[in-house]
């Protein structure tokens, strides 16, 4: 299977994981040994400044902390903007990358950064996991566009990227959370 690094995941109304119901997930790579991801759309209610003050500098200090999946909730990841990609740890498409963990002056890093968001945890696939769960009919692939990425709106995200994709998708972004109440 090609690589899905740099696409999104969206779940489908098939995918009845409480963890992943009604997900966006940016995949940060792929290979044949696995996949990782960040959920785009779940903000918590803790924010960037009481919990890791020393992100303030990226993120605002008033914005949340984003739940980016279940595995290593205890660790943090910054996806950034970068005005110089050259400063990122990891670079996932042109401008966009993750901040390096070992980055010693998070000021400098902070005025290179135009836009950032702090994640906690990250979403995992084990060999051909993921694959798998194409073949369910799990996920919808598809191509972000930046300002998705960082929506505003992040819980509205899952609706929006399928009403972009259209037709019968955008059927799908009408449906209740839970259909057995409609």
């Amino acid at each position: 299977m090609e690589s899905l690094r740099g696409k999104l995941l969206i779940a489908s109304p098939a995918l009845i994981d409480p963890n992943f119901h009604r997900t966006v997930i940016l995949i940060a790579e792929h290979t044949g040994e696995g996949a990782m991801g960040l959920v785009l759309n779940r903000p918590a209610e803790t924010l960037v400044a009481d919990v890791v003050p020393d992100l303030s500098e990226l993120a605002d200090e008033d914005a949340p902390v984003y739940f980016g999946g279940t595995v290593a909730s205890d660790s943090v990841i910054v996806l950034a903007e970068f005005d110089d990609p050259s400063v990122a740890g990891v670079v996932l498409d042109g401008d966009l990358g993750f901040v390096a963990s070992e980055s010693a002056d998070l000021d400098d890093v902070g005025r290179g950064v135009r836009r950032a968001r702090v994640y906690a945890g990250h979403s995992g696939w084990g060999p051909g996991q993921l694959e798998g769960e194409l073949e369910e009919e799990s996920w919808i692939i598809e191509p972000p566009q930046r300002e998705e990425i960082f929506a505003e709106d992040a819980e509205g995200l899952w609706a929006a990227v399928l009403r972009r994709k259209g037709r019968e998708y955008a059927l799908l972004s009408t449906m209740p959370p839970d259909p057995s109440v409609n």
